[in-house]
């Protein structure tokens, strides 16, 4: 069984597409309805730059999304369909246009709002972001939990077995970093991100978000896909709730990985710029088989 899974914010760079055109006739429509939809050029922006328009949230956002769906256009032009997808945060969005769920139109409408209340959360900047490496999960909770008494931080993304994003005030990121050294943590990278994703802080952008989800259409999935927010499946029925919850809840992507290899997939493909998800699904599950989409369409 197959799944496809796309990637999220941080899988962006420039020039990112442009081989696309020269590949895929159909790539240059895409961008062109990228484009109408969000009135401004995605297409130059991706190919051109400068990386720090396309590095920022509201941009990066429907710059990845409209890769990937060309990439997964690729796939499906060739009769190659999943059982089964998911998406890393952004991600997500991408597998639901992947599943019928969601229009691409609807799409980029959406990442792009999305990107915009994420950016804009936080005017003040006092949130932020950091990857730790090398320790367990149970570990980085137990710090954020003793730090959080005095100023806060979680973890919010449970990338791998021994990655975990925290999310929070910078000042709660900047305490509980000795601390996770003291317990081994290898590394605690802060990220160039515009505020504290997938944490509490950003509720009030839930709630904005929540307006423009009541009022896009979403149709009755064609494959399983699996949920961010629970690691289970969603479908029409409950998707504007996950999503809703996805901006100011943890990504739970190791126990997404382990719950498709439950349902019997047995071979994961990466579809979208980078590499990023591939490496972290060989830390969770050694034994599924892991291709980027050039790999499998090659093959």
């Amino acid at each position: 069984m197959v799944a496809f899974v796309f990637p999220g914010q941080g899988s962006q760079k420039v020039g990112m597409g442009k081989e696309l055109l020269e590949k895929y006739p159909f790539a240059r429509e895409m961008y062109e309805k990228a484009d109408n939809v969000l009135g401004f050029s995605l297409s130059k922006l991706s190919f051109e730059g400068p990386e720090e328009e396309l590095t920022k949230t509201e941009n990066a956002q429907p710059a990845i999304l409209t890769y990937s769906i060309i990439a997964l256009k690729a796939l499906t032009e060739k009769g190659i369909q999943p059982a089964v997808v998911a998406g890393h945060s952004l991600g997500e969005f991408s597998a639901l246009v992947a599943s019928g769920m969601l229009s691409f139109e609807s799409a980029v409408k959406l990442v792009r709002k999305r990107g915009e209340l994420m950016a804009h959360a936080d005017p003040d900047k006092k949130g932020g972001m950091a990857a730790v490496l090398g320790l367990p999960a149970e570990v980085v909770e137990e710090v954020c939990a003793e730090v959080s008494r005095e100023v806060y931080v979680e973890p919010v993304n449970y990338n791998a077995p021994d990655q975990v994003v925290i999310s929070g005030l910078k000042e709660g990121i900047a305490k509980a970093e000795p601390i996770l050294k003291e317990k081994g943590a290898k590394r605690v990278i802060v990220l160039n991100v515009s505020g504290a994703f997938h944490s509490k802080l950003m509720a009030e952008a839930a709630t904005h978000f929540k307006k423009v989800l009541d009022e896009t259409p979403f149709s009755r999935p064609n494959c399983r896909v699996i949920s961010n927010v629970t690691a289970r499946e969603e479908d029409e029925t409950n998707i504007r709730e996950m999503l809703f919850r996805q901006i100011q809840s943890p990504v739970r992507w190791v126990e997404s990985v382990r719950y498709m290899e439950s349902l019997g997939v047995s071979e994961i493909v990466e579809v979208g710029p980078g590499a990023v998800l591939t490496g972290l699904v060989k830390k969770i599950s050694p034994a599924l088989s892991v291709k980027s989409w050039e790999q499998f369409l090659s093959e």
